[in-house]
């Protein structure tokens, strides 16, 4: 796979499901536009392959109407504007064209059916007058650098990739999208939740009543990562609380009897760093009091992914994706049962592979499933055996596409390591990059990973591994470095490493260590600590400095007191900036200007310390983007960025 090849990597969302209609969105890089293109394509259920199903360039979140009436989706124009942001629209699913049922100035996030298919939830930013091109009191429209100053008063205001949260507070909208269709133009609805604060993952009662959705614990009356289940009328009123949880609260849904199934994460205080999301259960609050909510899953074994779908009822089971050794495999949990382990979880699919999203219709369930040879293909599992109906990859596979070979280690206290290599072709001995992933508490998986496959296509022998701190291995594995960030998850690495240098085709007097975020971290910290391993460094958005992270990073207030310590001498002595001067190999420091998760300050800090130093460092920095650079920014900055890579190794491997 060479940098241009991005362009390959077709990724399908979420799939909608109802009788003979399966639609998702499929999106690409397109280096022409230097943007992100796609829509809605129809596959056929049956194997008869697929097609476009809508002829915009930026649809997306397809949702079928229960009735199978109508689909509705979001859709972006081009230019500026209200038509450029994401807008919900509605078209019959015998087809015709889409009509378009809100007008929001910042767009709509995805739409949720009512049961009576009329009706449709969703949320949606809303600025204040005078903000991000809207109207003022006085019927101006103020250029950003013009805009009133922002009065500030929380911790958690600003969000990476996002931005400022308290000028354009996300709140909840019900249209009823069937009556919309005769409107000449969208209407204006008015918002069922106030401006205090953001809400979010909409979802129906059963009767169509009220709406469900997650809020911050109070309605954020102090500082808080914890967040609870609400309901509010849909035809307007109070919210009610519905679940006080144990920590935080995602993507609710009402079961048929009326109780109440979530994805949560329990903690002490603001302890929330590496915990496990597990599904919980809670019966609809009878009284004035909110329910209290039971653990369904294990906490230590069952770590619950909720950016794959919501959890679906299936009989007495619950299906969720679950986390486990690089797989993120469909699983189903008993509703009545004890708290489940992961063993103990009926099977659907997803070993050695990554289950993205999936949707149910009766007993049918569509799923999007990534494996090493493919970002996500539509996969239909009724039936014995599961039948896959896309080939969205086969652009990628034509590329040429390198194998994950799975390798185990044994770290010096004898824990056990689990990561990848991808080998390039040919004999070698072929140079080596050790590379490391973000999180911490995240994972490397069995899916094409474009960054190996890059560096593979390019003659490199890439080491990937899951470290402790890691996620889908237990939570105590995610846990065991919170305090002691760069010891046992540095001997992890290490580990692995020399395992994959014993092979004689890796030339372990030629490697390289890169790595993004935390990833970017420790590939400060090995450079400072075990240099003599590596001939060059590659660290990349780094969390560098964590004194300094801690009042600079939107996530800062809590994230650097949980990991390490809120004690600032303990901050230093984590934070590779304040050994910059045992770096001796050449370092690049890799960086965007707009990134607010690990903001530029930390590669500024890092790069003036290396050069004052004498070590050969170079200072690489990407205009206009944020912390997601290398999996969402804009498409020429990501092959600009693999040529700088390619270059960078090729200089010094």
């Amino acid at each position: 796979m060479r940098p241009v090849d991005i362009e390959a990597l077709a990724v399908p969302g979420l799939p909608a499901l109802r009788g003979d209609l399966l639609l998702t969105a499929v999106s690409r890089p397109d280096l022409k536009t230097n943007s992100y293109r796609g829509g809605l394509r129809r596959v056929d259920p049956d194997g008869g392959g697929e097609g476009p199903w809508t002829h915009g360039t930026r649809d997306s979140a397809p949702v079928i109407s229960p009735d199978g009436r109508w689909v509705a989706f979001l859709r972006a124009g081009e230019g500026s504007g209200r038509e450029a942001r994401p807008q919900v629209h509605v078209i019959a699913a015998a087809g015709g064209d889409a009509k378009r049922i809100t007008d929001l100035p910042l767009g709509a996030g995805a739409p949720v059916w009512a049961p009576d298919s009329r009706r449709i939830a969703f949320v949606a930013r809303i600025p204040e007058p005078g903000r991000y091109g809207t109207e003022n009191a006085d019927g101006e429209t103020p250029e950003p650098g013009e805009e009133a100053p922002r009065h500030i008063t929380n911790l958690f205001y600003r969000v990476d990739d996002s931005g400022f949260l308290n000028d354009r507070p996300q709140r909840l909208f019900v249209v009823d999208a069937v009556a919309a269709l005769d409107e000449a133009t969208p209407g204006d609805p008015a918002p069922l939740t106030d401006d205090r604060v953001d809400v979010e993952y909409p979802s129906w009662t059963a009767d169509g009543e009220s709406v469900l959705f997650v809020a911050p614990r109070d309605w954020a009356a102090e500082d808080t990562i914890r967040s609870d289940v609400y309901a509010v009328p849909a035809a307007g009123g109070e919210p009610r609380l519905l679940v006080r949880t144990l920590g935080t609260a995602a993507k609710p849904v009402v079961t048929s009897d009326g109780s109440i199934l979530f994805y949560g994460t329990e903690f002490p205080g603001l302890e929330e760093i590496a915990r496990n999301t597990g599904l919980w259960h809670a019966p609809w609050p009878s009284g004035g009091e909110p329910s209290t909510a039971r653990r369904l899953t294990d906490i230590e074994t069952v770590d619950c992914d909720s950016s794959a779908g919501p959890p679906a009822v299936l009989g007495d089971e619950v299906l969720v994706v679950v986390r486990t050794r690089g797989s993120a495999e469909l699983r189903a949990v008993p509703l009545d049962g004890e708290l489940s382990e992961l063993k103990s979880l009926r099977y659907l699919a997803g070993e050695f592979a990554v289950v993205r999203s999936f949707s149910l219709d009766g007993e049918r369930i569509a799923a999007v499933i990534g494996t090493p040879e493919s970002f996500g293909d539509v996969v239909l599992l009724s039936g014995e055996e599961p039948r896959v109906l896309t080939d969205y990859a086969k652009a990628l596979r034509d590329s040429g596409i390198r194998p994950l070979e799975e390798l185990d280690a044994t770290a010096p206290d004898g824990y056990p390591v689990h990561g990848w290599l991808v080998r390039p072709e040919g004999e070698g001995p072929h140079p080596v990059v050790l590379m490391i992933h973000g999180g911490p508490f995240a994972p490397y998986e069995w899916k094409v990973f474009d960054e190996a496959q890059v560096l593979a296509d390019a003659g490199y022998a890439v080491v990937l591994g899951n470290p402790r701190g890691s996620a889908g291995y237990g939570e105590s594995h995610g846990r065991s470095i919170v305090g002691g960030l760069g010891t046992v998850d540095a001997d992890d690495l290490l580990a692995l490493l020399d395992e994959a240098l014993k092979l004689s085709d890796l030339d372990g007097d030629r490697v390289g260590v890169m790595g993004g975020s935390y990833g970017g971290f420790m590939t400060s910290w090995l450079a400072a600590h075990h240099g003599g391993r590596f001939r060059a460094a590659w660290s990349e958005r780094a969390v560098n400095a964590w004194d300094s992270f801690l009042g600079s990073s939107d996530i800062g207030w809590f994230f650097a007191g949980g990991y390490v310590a809120d004690d600032h001498e303990e901050l230093r002595k984590r934070s590779p900036l304040y050994y910059a001067g045992k770096i001796e190999i050449p370092f690049m420091v890799a960086h965007s200007e707009q990134d607010w998760r690990c903001p530029l300050e930390q590669a500024q800090q890092m790069y003036v310390a290396l050069r004052k130093n004498g070590a050969p460092a170079e200072f690489l920095l990407f205009p206009g983007e944020g912390h997601e650079l290398t999996r969402s920014g804009q498409p020429r900055h990501r092959v600009q960025r693999f040529d700088a890579v390619l270059q960078w190794w090729g200089r010094h491997l």
